[in-house]
């Protein structure tokens, strides 16, 4: 019986198998028996999705990638968890700024930790991000929601500029394109830019120069000593 069921395994798996006989040592071939079952493969390995979490390397200026990060053609990289490189990921170049000598210099002075932090996020790569000031503009102009607008005619940051106003007070300018928009839809958020970009500055609405351009300009109220 033993013999038997080893040689109908042997047909089924297609291998072919001997048997050695203990006693004398001498090893048969078996003859492979038809067999009436068809042949047992195995099943499929399932593998459960998993969602990888991405994690951005900074620029070689900022920090040195870690040694499983393989730098992509642009000399940036992101890569999972498990250290798996991603040669696709959404990139947001930073945007152009123009400043005036005397604002620079009363920058330090008279700029809020806020407006600061506004010009170096907007002036730099980022990743993972659809655009410059983003989750701003979601609360200031309530994408989707009742008296807001879409997200689709949602403004786009260009530029920024610094400046001095009157009364020797430091300036930070947002330039945005809304073709969508008109004046009056910055104009009636004016206040929740004033909050958003607070405390201790105002903030000012205007057009730009430009077609579909306008300008909030988000003025310090700190002065020089």
């Amino acid at each position: 019986m033993l013999i038997k069921a080893v040689a109908q395994a042997s047909a089924v798996a297609g291998w072919p198998i001997h048997l050695t006989n203990l006693g004398s040592g001498i090893c048969l071939p078996l003859q492979a028996t038809k067999c009436s079952f068809s042949r047992i493969l195995p099943a499929p390995l399932n593998f459960q999705s998993r969602r990888l979490r991405l994690l951005f390397v900074p620029r070689a200026a900022d920090s040195t990638p870690p040694a499983s990060a393989s730098p992509s053609s642009s000399g940036k990289t992101i890569v999972s968890e498990e250290g798996f490189t991603l040669s696709k990921y959404a990139e947001l170049k930073p945007v152009p700024c123009i400043t005036y000598s005397d604002a620079q210099s009363l920058r330090e002075k008279c700029a809020t930790p806020i407006l600061k932090q506004v010009r170096d996020d907007v002036t730099r790569f980022r990743y993972g991000d659809e655009q410059h000031l983003d989750e701003a503009l979601k609360r200031i102009f309530q994408y989707g929601l009742g008296g807001g607008i879409s997200r689709r005619s949602g403004p786009i940051l260009k530029m920024i500029r610094e400046e001095v106003v009157e009364d020797e007070k430091y300036c930070l300018v947002l330039v945005f394109e809304a073709k969508a928009l008109q004046l009056s839809d910055f104009e009636q958020r004016q206040a929740k830019f004033a909050s958003f970009f607070g405390p201790g500055i105002t903030a000012e609405i205007g057009e730009g120069e430009g077609n579909d351009l306008y300008e909030v300009r988000l003025i310090s109220q700190t002065t020089a000593q």
